[in-house]
């Protein structure tokens, strides 16, 4: 009898320690901020889809178009990027926001008229808004 007790009360030790062992879910998810450096195909596919499936879980996402990672948001580019642009347009439409980096743009000749619709060319408040907002989360591809 006094076994089955310890038992027991093991087990309801065990089971009241769980949710101490679970990751914790925030009430309100973390933004994400992406940093794409890069032109390179497979690179853009993989920092537009990982903050796609985020933007699809509640997080909100700002994603950095930056050093050569601008032609992603180029209209002459368009051939190259038709399926990132049209996710970003697509993340733009459910409230992602696609910032252009205004020094590399002019650097590889890329004007505000050239941009894809609902992208916005960076400045300090609306980067540093969104980067040093609190509890964001940053990655970079």
């Amino acid at each position: 009898m006094l076994r089955k007790f310890f038992l027991a009360f093991a087990l309801i030790g065990v089971l009241a320690a769980m949710p101490a062992a679970l990751p914790a879910v925030a009430d309100s998810p973390d933004p994400l901020f992406v940093n794409l450096t890069s032109d390179d195909d497979h690179r853009a596919n993989m920092a537009i889809t990982f903050s796609k499936s985020q933007l699809e879980r509640g997080h909100p996402v700002t994603i950095f178009l930056n050093d050569r990672g601008v032609f992603v948001g180029a209209k002459s580019s368009a051939e190259k990027f038709k399926g990132q642009q049209q996710a970003l347009a697509e993340m733009m439409a459910k409230g992602a926001v696609v910032i252009v980096c205004p020094f590399c743009a002019k650097h590889y000749g890329i004007d505000t008229a050239n941009l894809i619709d609902g992208a916005k060319l960076g400045n300090p408040d609306l980067t540093g808004g969104l980067l040093f907002k609190d509890d964001t989360k940053t990655m970079s591809w």
